[in-house]
């Protein structure tokens, strides 16, 4: 494509909007930058990025051009667009409803995320895509799949909304034979040209309904990436709405759609038989054969949730031609991330246990089910969820609550509704230092065999900069617990 002399915004700063400023100023785009921000963060960052376009536009780093277009950065406007404005190209955190894109589409003028501008931008030999999204098990699931893909030997990398940026990487020097790719709901909204090898949704349950505005949206924007796939469209068999989405998309000829079960599995479907993963969709005679790929210990941790992340890796893997050792080789070789679902230590026959990124109420009840008694701390910013369901469905696991954040009421009127029983501690608090106060009430309710689990179930930002830092707090606290001494870490 050539953007010589067009004039593109690019709405937000950030991990997405400066490379995505950075390639469209290289490409010849005259680019305006417009952010809501004007704090000392986003100063600090249009500053870099301007003196980084002037360098540029001098030929002092040897790139050479006086005659590159401009780059121009507007803060603390994000609302207006910008004068003869011929493309929007956005982060993915902008809500559809800004009065940027209104504009922008009362004028006929495109609006790209990230996501688009990087696959409009691919070479010809360009890498296929192997793409997740889902309401929780993304990152996990993409970091699973390129352990698997290395295993086999091909050039890969985890990117997308993993946190490495697609446009730095599709433009970059280093020659890929096939990318994971992690693909959030946002990113789906503003990337209507995508068109993956093969992908999976993970799962379907509500999350980020203020930004799409219901759920038929988001589910709708999480199904635009099975939109002309070729070899499979991989689905869950246990969330029959993810099935619904193969259905109604357009694929190209011949491409199949292939369940993961946490059960037997069916004709093409990957499943679990006798605490072995199999394979029967990619195998010559699928009718009455079963290929094995790997054990169910080959999976860590073995939690019913993570399962079913590696059978999905594992089927878009299949998908690719991976040969199963690889997908043995690459299972066992892969560990997660810090604050997933990870073991911090063990102190007096309790384990604590670390799921601070279980932000959402699918996630924390997937994390529940892993646990057999259970002292739970939740809490944090609901982000308009409710919790009756995930209290119901948990009830019978929970030896007792401890709950702190914004909107912890919330939580606790579900079990007083739902696990009346359940000994419930609110610290009506919300400064950091109150996850301390919740590891020492956790201990104190918690029995030898017990797990306490932080599944927060909600956003951190009441309280903590990120779920991380969340996760960290935690940790913490649980190391500085005595009496008895404490084993493992992350």
């Amino acid at each position: 494509m050539d953007f010589t002399g067009k004039h593109v915004t690019v709405a937000g700063l950030g991990v997405s909007g400066i490379p995505a400023a950075r390639v469209l100023h290289d490409l010849g785009a005259d680019v305006t930058v417009v952010n809501d921000g004007d704090d000392e963060r986003a100063r600090a960052q249009a500053a870099e990025l301007t003196a980084w376009a002037a360098e540029r536009r001098s030929g002092a780093d040897g790139a050479g051009g006086s005659d590159r277009a401009g780059l121009t950065v507007r803060l603390g406007d994000g609302d207006t667009l910008p004068e003869g404005t011929d493309l929007v190209v956005t982060t993915p955190g902008w809500r559809p409803d800004k009065p940027l894109f209104q504009a922008a589409a009362a004028a006929g003028v495109e609006i790209w995320g990230d996501v688009e501008l990087a696959w409009r931008l691919r070479g010809a030999d360009a890498a296929p895509w192997l793409a997740v999204t889902g309401t929780n098990g993304k990152t996990t699931t993409v970091q699973m799949l390129a352990s698997i893909l290395e295993a086999a030997g091909l050039r890969t990398a985890a990117v997308g909304n993993i946190g490495v940026s697609l446009l730095d990487v599709v433009l970059g020097d280093t020659p890929y034979d096939v990318l994971a790719v992690e693909l959030s709901s946002y990113q789906l909204h503003w990337a209507p040209s995508l068109r993956a090898h093969s992908a999976a949704v993970l799962n379907l349950a509500p999350d980020h309904l203020d930004w799409h505005g219901s759920m038929a949206a988001y589910a709708a924007d999480k199904g635009r990436i099975y939109e002309g796939n070729t070899v499979a469209c991989v689905y869950n068999v246990a969330d029959p709405a993810t099935e619904d989405l193969v259905r109604e998309a357009d694929v190209e000829e011949g491409c199949r759609a292939i369940g993961f079960t946490l059960g037997p599995p069916g004709l093409s479907q990957l499943g679990v038989v006798d605490g072995i993963l199999v394979d029967r969709a990619f195998v010559p005679n699928r009718q009455k054969q079963a290929q094995e790929l790997a054990e169910v210990s080959d999976v860590q941790p073995s939690a019913p949730h993570n399962i079913a992340n590696a059978l999905a890796a594992a089927a878009l893997a299949r998908a690719f031609g991976v040969p199963p050792t690889a997908v043995r080789d690459g299972l066992r070789a892969f560990r997660p991330d810090a604050h997933r679902i990870a073991h911090v230590a063990d102190v007096d026959g309790v384990a604590y246990v670390d799921d601070s990124k279980a932000t959402n109420t699918h996630a924390a009840q997937a994390s529940l089910a892993a646990y057999e008694s259970i002292v739970w701390i939740a809490g944090g910013l609901a982000k308009g969820a409710t919790f009756d369901e995930l209290v119901t469905a948990s009830a019978g696991r929970l030896r007792g609550a401890v709950l702190m954040g914004a909107d912890r009421e919330l939580i606790r009127e579900a079990l007083a509704r739902h696990a009346p029983d359940v000994p419930v501690v609110d610290l009506d608090r919300t400064d950091t230092g109150a996850m301390a106060a919740a590891v020492r009430e956790a201990a104190r309710l918690a029995e030898r065999g017990d797990t306490v689990l932080l599944a927060p179930a909600c956003a951190s930002m009441d309280m903590f900069v990120n779920y991380n830092a969340r996760g960290d707090a935690f940790a913490a606290a649980v190391r500085d617990l005595a009496p008895g001494p404490a084993t493992g870490g992350n």
